[in-house]
């Protein structure tokens, strides 16, 4: 399961200033894979993904340490089925290869790879993709 986790950094004693992900992994033994990153002076956003049963344990010690944890069981992006025209910009600049054509050229989701890195949204013509809120 897909995890996205935002936290401060501005103060020293902030969540962000510390060894979080890698403490939980010591302590409790789950893996868990980085996806994406995003980190600055003042906050970041990580996106983990842990097996789903131990989902609800990785989510309650990140929360423990001060950390927001929201799931992204399915459809992280959501495409606008009316909107979309097939036109495959999406499929051209994904680095996940989330996209693709069927047997009848209309746009195929891999939900499951995504790492919302949004160049897919920035892309589309139609604005027919967008992050699951």
């Amino acid at each position: 399961m897909k995890l996205l986790l935002t936290f401060s950094r501005k103060r020293e004693s902030d969540p962000g200033r510390q060894p979080v992900i890698a403490r939980i992994v010591k302590e409790t033994g789950v893996l868990i894979n980085v996806e994406k990153a995003n980190i600055d002076s003042t906050a970041g956003e990580v996106l983990i993904d842990v097996p789903d049963q131990d989902a609800d344990l990785i989510r309650r010690r990140m929360e423990e340490t001060g950390i927001s944890v929201r799931s992204l069981e399915r459809n992280a992006i959501v495409r606008d089925e009316e909107e979309c025209i097939d036109c495959g910009a999406c499929i051209s600049v994904c680095p996940q290869n989330v996209f693709s054509f069927d047997a009848d050229w209309r746009i195929q989701v891999r939900q499951g790879a995504c790492v919302l890195c949004g160049k897919c949204i920035r892309a589309c013509p139609h604005q027919a993709l967008s992050q699951q809120q």
